[in-house]
């Protein structure tokens, strides 16, 4: 599984969110979450994925694509 199809899989199963609203372009504000829903998905990521995202600066208004991205690089280093 890539690294998108992970993250993507995290906000539908946890927070409810529409699966066809998920996509590279979309804010994370679209999708309804707000600062608190960003550190749990945080934690998520961290536990299922084995990356500790916390020095990435991410915000409501960030895009899918940019937390994939961001992961993505995590994870590679």
């Amino acid at each position: 599984m890539s690294t998108a199809d992970e993250i993507n899989t995290l906000p539908m199963a946890d927070f409810g969110t529409d699966p066809l609203a998920i996509r590279p372009e979309v804010s994370l504000r679209h999708l309804r979450l707000d600062s608190l829903a960003l550190e749990e998905l945080r934690l998520l990521i961290e536990d299922r994925m084995g990356v500790d995202p916390d020095d990435v600066q991410l915000s409501s208004r960030d895009t899918v694509g940019r937390l994939v991205d961001a992961v993505h690089r995590k994870a590679a280093a």
